[in-house]
C-alpha cells in the first residue's frame, strides 16, 4: 500500500531533526513526542522501500521492452536513403555485338559476344549487385587483324583485305597457308608417270580465297595455282616407314587405294591382308594318279606312292596301307632279322618358311593290342637323316617321344629324318619302329 505523509508532518519530522540539541523545554514546545516521531519515521521507511521496488520493476521491463524492441529493428530490412535498389541501370549491346539477357534485377547476368571478325575486350559477363552497380567492365567489340594469328607459315608473307587475308608464299612452298612443299622431285611414294593415278583437285570458293582439296588416297602436287592429285602409293608408305606390312604377301596399289594379294595356291582371308593355303587334295584340285596319295603342302600339293624297305636275306616287308609297311615273320634262328624295325610308317609334314623354333613336328607312342601287356620301356632315337643337326628327339612322357625342329628352315625345300621307337620288356629287347618324316617347307612363311 502506498504511505503517505502530510506535509505538516514532513514540517515536524524536519524541525526535530535540527532541534535534536535543543533542551527538553524547547522540544516539548515545538516537536511531536517521541512515539509521534517513530511512528512518523517508520511510515517513511515503509513508504521508500515501496518506492524502491517499483523503481527496480519498472526498470526491468523497460529494459525488456527495449531489448525486444532492438532486435525486431534489426531484423527488418533498411528503410533509409542508403538502402540498396532492387535493379541496376540497362546495358546496351556493344557496337557490333550481341547482348543476352533482358533483367535488370539483383543477381541476374547479362552476357555479350561480338560479331565475326570482331574481339571482345572487357567483361563478356556482368552481374547486376546489391548496391545498383554492375560487376565488370563495359565491353567493347573490336576489329580483328586477319593477320594478327600469323597465318602464314614457313615464312609466308600477309596480306590485309576486307574481312579476308592472303598468304603470299615464299619460293617452293604453297598452299592458302604457304603449309605445302612444291615438289622439285615426286616422292617415292608417289605415282607420278600413270595418267590413271592422277586426278584434278576439287576446288571451292571460301571466304573470296580458292580452297582445293584431294580426294582420299591422294595428295596435292604442284603450285597453288596448277596443282594437281597425285595417288599416293599406300604400298611404298608403309615399306618406308617400317611400320609394318599392309599385307602378309604382295600389296598392290591402285589409284587411290590398295589391296592384297596371294601367291598361287593360296586364297585371301577376309580381313583382306592375310592368305591361306589352298587344300587341293581336300578340294579334289589335284591331278594324282590311281595307286598315288595326295599331300597337300604349301600353294600345292604332292602325289607319292612310299615304297618299303627292299627285301635282303630272310628280312622282308609287305605294305599294309599306303603310308605303313610290316616286316614279315622271321626265323626263329634269325637274329638280324628281330633286330630290324618291325613297322616304317611314311609322314609328310608341311612347314611355312622360316617357322619360329623350337616346333615340335612329330610324336611316336606305342599301344598294346588287346590281351596283351605292352612293353614296360621304351627308348626313341633318330635313326638317320639328321647330319645337318636340324632336329632333336626327346622323350616328352613314359609312352611317348618328341620330334623337334631346334633350326629354322628356309623354303622352298625338304628334308628328311629317322625316327626310332624300341621296346622293352624287363630290360629285353622286343622290337623296332621306325617312321620316316618327310618335312616339305614352303617358299612363304604364313
Amino acid at each position: 500500500m502506498e504511505m503517505a505523509l502530510s506535509l505538516r508532518s514532513r514540517c515536524l519530522i524536519l524541525l526535530c531533526l535540527t532541534a535534536v540539541h535543543c533542551g527538553p523545554a524547547a522540544l516539548q514546545q515545538s516537536c511531536m513526542d517521541k512515539h509521534q516521531v517513530v511512528g512518523v519515521l517508520r511510515q517513511m521507511d515503509k513508504f521508500l522501500k515501496g518506492q524502491e521496488i517499483r523503481f527496480t520493476e519498472g526498470l526491468r521491463i523497460m529494459k525488456s521492452k527495449l531489448a525486444s524492441l532492438q532486435n525486431s529493428v534489426s531484423k527488418l530490412p533498411q528503410a533509409d536513403q542508403s538502402a540498396a535498389p532492387t535493379t541496376c541501370p540497362s546495358l546496351e549491346a556493344p557496337a557490333h555485338g550481341v547482348k543476352f539477357g533482358s533483367k535488370h534485377v539483383v543477381g541476374h547476368e547479362v552476357h555479350f559476344t561480338c560479331s565475326q571478325g570482331y574481339q571482345l575486350v572487357g567483361s563478356s559477363t556482368r552481374v547486376c549487385r546489391d548496391n545498383g552497380t554492375w560487376s565488370g567492365v563495359s565491353a567493347v567489340c573490336k576489329d580483328i587483324s586477319k593477320c594478327a594469328s600469323n597465318p602464314c607459315q614457313n615464312g609466308g608473307t600477309c596480306v590485309e583485305g576486307v574481312n579476308q587475308y592472303k598468304c603470299t608464299c615464299h619460293q617452293n612452298w604453297s598452299g592458302s597457308h604457304c603449309q605445302h612443299q612444291t615438289q622439285t622431285a615426286p616422292p617415292e611414294w608417289s605415282v607420278m608417270n600413270d595418267p590413271a593415278f592422277s586426278r584434278r583437285p576439287r576446288c571451292a570458293q571460301v571466304n573470296q580465297a580458292q580452297h582445293c582439296s584431294c580426294d582420299a588416297g591422294f595428295h596435292m602436287s604442284g603450285t597453288s595455282d596448277n596443282s594437281i592429285c597425285q595417288d599416293v602409293n599406300e604400298c611404298e608408305v608403309y615399306r618406308l616407314d617400317q611400320g609394318g606390312k599392309l599385307c602378309v604377301h604382295e600389296c598392290v596399289n591402285v589409284p587411290g587405294s590398295y589391296h592384297c594379294s596371294c601367291p598361287n595356291g593360296y586364297k585371301l582371308l577376309p580381313d583382306g591382308r592375310s592368305c591361306e593355303d589352298v587344300d587341293e587334295c581336300l578340294s579334289q584340285k589335284h591331278n594324282c594318279s590311281r595307286g598315288t596319295s595326295c599331300i597337300n603342302t604349301g600353294g600345292g600339293c604332292r602325289c607319292v606312292n612310299p615304297e618299303c624297305p627292299r627285301s635282303h636275306g630272310n628280312i622282308s616287308y609287305v605294305k599294309t596301307s599306303p603310308f605303313q609297311c610290316e616286316r614279315n615273320p622271321c626265323p626263329m634262328d634269325s637274329r638280324s632279322c628281330h633286330l630290324s624295325p618291325k613297322t616304317v610308317s611314311f609322314h609328310y609334314l608341311s612347314l611355312p618358311s622360316n617357322l619360329k623354333t623350337p616346333a615340335t613336328l612329330f610324336r611316336m607312342a606305342t599301344a598294346a593290342a588287346p590281351g596283351r601287356t605292352g612293353p614296360d620301356s621304351l627308348r626313341f632315337g633318330i635313326a638317320g637323316g639328321n647330319s645337318r643337326g636340324i632336329f632333336v628327339m626327346q622323350r616328352s612322357d613314359r609312352q611317348t617321344g618328341e620330334l623337334i625342329l631346334v633350326q629354322q628352315l628356309r623354303g622352298p625345300q625338304e628334308v628328311s629324318v629317322d625316327v626310332e621307337m624300341s621296346e622293352y620288356v624287363d630290360r629285353s629287347f622286343q622290337a623296332k619302329h621306325v617312321a620316316r618324316v618327310h618335312v616339305l617347307v614352303s617358299p612363304y612363311n604364313f
